[in-house]
């Protein structure tokens, strides 16, 4: 597989789940260490993610960088420690509406994100990612707004504008989960990925990661051939496609391998930091 290594790329796009984190939702020393190096040679590193802004945060932290961040799938951008709001794709109530009765209509387990929180009608298992995250959290200003057993009609329209994404996850009822994922793509105005094989997420038609990536991009002068991004998921095969340099993961599904143009190692064996390494860092 030939390797353009004469190409001056700009800005790197890293997925979290599957890519940046291993299975223990840690970042390996070696990827911490590429990517601080390339961002020591002026580029730009932007974690690009279907989780929301503030769960996306608290490993851009972990990471001691300052980057953007393309949360909830490229609904919502932002740097991590600045107020202003780069971009923004929210889902009208009416739009939310027709997603709740369809998901309702299948029986599935749904949560909305905002772009800092979640909202759900039931409780959140207590095993839940963003459940453990807070109570590890050592400020209340880091932890994510966990709003439940709330009247979601009366969340939809208290929270209109700022609902980003619905997103269904089943360990058991994943027939149901496929039923309903065909019959919201068949609705006008929705965009339904998935970011494994028990879930899948809906947005307003056209987001996606590389659509954010785009927005930032354009903002900040680079131009679409100088972009790398890094992913193993289907919600990352918009950015493998289009990106100058698309990468995928070894653990990644064979669709995003095969629009890839380089596949580097897998998410346990610091598969990121080789490839910024061998890409960007000429070693």
């Amino acid at each position: 597989m030939a390797i353009n290594l004469i190409m001056e790329y700009k800005m790197i796009c890293i997925d979290m789940d599957g890519t940046l984190l291993n299975s223990k939702h840690e970042v390996s020393e070696r990827n911490k260490k590429a990517i601080k190096e390339a961002i020591e040679k002026g580029i730009v590193v932007a974690i690009t993610t279907g989780r929301i802004f503030k769960s996306a945060k608290i490993y851009a932290d972990l990471l001691g960088i300052e980057t953007p961040i393309v949360a909830s799938n490229g609904g919502f951008i932002k740097e991590q420690d600045k107020e202003e709001i780069i971009y923004k794709s929210a889902l009208t109530y009416d739009q939310l509406k027709v997603i709740d009765s369809v998901i309702k209509k299948h029986n599935l387990n749904v949560y909305y994100n905002l772009y800092n929180g979640i909202i759900l009608e039931k409780t959140l298992n207590e095993n839940h990612a963003y459940k453990q995250t807070n109570r590890k959290a050592k400020r209340n200003e880091d932890k994510i707004t966990i709003l439940e057993n709330v009247d979601v009609d009366k969340a939809f329209k208290e929270n209109e504008g700022d609902i980003l994404k619905a997103i269904c996850i089943e360990n058991e009822n994943i027939d149901a989960l496929n039923r309903a994922k065909k019959e919201l793509r068949e609705i006008e105005g929705l965009e339904v990925v998935s970011s494994w094989s028990n879930n899948f997420e809906v947005m307003p038609k056209g987001t996606c990661k590389w659509s954010g990536i785009k927005q930032l991009a354009k903002i900040l002068g680079i131009k679409e051939n100088e972009i790398i991004c890094i992913g193993d998921s289907e919600n990352d095969l918009s950015m493998i496609q289009n990106a100058g340099f698309g990468i995928a993961m070894g653990n990644a599904r064979k669709d995003v391998k095969e629009a890839a143009k380089y596949i580097t190692d897998n998410n346990e064996c610091d598969g990121v930091g080789k490839a910024i390494e061998k890409i960007v860092l000429g070693m």
